[in-house]
């Protein structure tokens, strides 16, 4: 964890339906509307609230951009809605996967959806290191949509070039949001790692992954966080929009 918080960033946000608290938390360079096809039919069972996230969207920047900071921002935003006592459910894809699971080990939700982040950073930070002069050069733009047509996985032209039209990859924010990867040491990230994972015991908390990460994987997680449940829905990246009816049936089910 950063030795001090940044300043809260006021968060852009929308709500619809009504019911048991729904927070959604959207991925690096995207925005709140990358849930557009399934807000509405989640609205008929939850109020839904959707976060731009710092340096996104309609968000302004802030200062830092580690997972408990953008934490902090999401919180700020449930108790200006809902009251100091709310227990929100929250779903992040990607980076808002992380986010979801630093705002649950720093306050109280019903359950956490993770949709296909992987959470053992380690595994990530040399392939990350690599990209990394080139993530700090004018070929950002390019080097970062290039690796999100790779992660698509089966989402058809339609939604995939939907979520395009509304990426804006920010350097800054970017590098900020990896620097968890970019400048600890593999020790230190481990240790950084377990923290934003020190959930309360019994936490719901399901992941809904696009690809097998393999047993190793789940062990390994449920060594953190054991109460999790690990799906493979063979999706790519955004397994919420290739099966939006599933994963809303799913986020339903856990809603109780």
């Amino acid at each position: 964890m950063p030795d001090a918080l940044s300043a809260t960033v006021p968060l852009s946000y929308d709500e619809q339906g009504s019911g048991p608290l729904l927070v959604l938390i959207h991925g690096i360079t995207e925005n709140r509307h990358s849930f557009d096809p399934i807000t509405a039919e989640l609205a008929e069972h939850a109020r839904v609230l959707r976060v731009d996230l710092r340096g996104h969207g309609d968000s302004p920047q802030g200062d830092g951009y580690h997972p408990a900071q953008y934490a902090v921002d999401v919180h700020a935003v449930v108790e200006r809605v809902a009251g100091p006592d709310a227990v929100p459910f929250v779903v992040g894809h990607s980076l808002g996967g992380i986010v979801a699971t630093a705002y649950a080990a720093a306050y109280p939700v019903a359950g956490v959806i993770n949709v296909d982040q992987p959470l053992a950073l380690g595994a990530l930070q040399e392939q990350t290191i690599g990209f990394e002069p080139m993530l700090r050069s004018e070929l950002f733009q390019q080097v970062i949509r290039g690796m999100f047509a790779q992660m698509r996985g089966v989402l058809d032209d339609e939604s995939f070039d939907r979520i395009e039209e509304l990426r804006r990859p920010d350097q800054a924010v970017v590098l900020g949001s990896w620097a968890l990867m970019l400048d600890l040491s593999p020790q230190d990230l481990a240790a950084e790692v377990d923290t934003l994972l020190a959930l309360p015991s019994g936490t719901p908390y399901l992941v809904v992954h696009g690809t097998d990460l393999g047993a190793d994987y789940t062990t390994w997680l449920r060594e953190r966080i054991p109460s999790a449940q690990v799906e493979v829905w063979s999706a790519g990246h955004y397994p919420h929009l290739v099966e939006p009816h599933r994963f809303v049936g799913r986020v339903v089910e856990l809603l109780g």
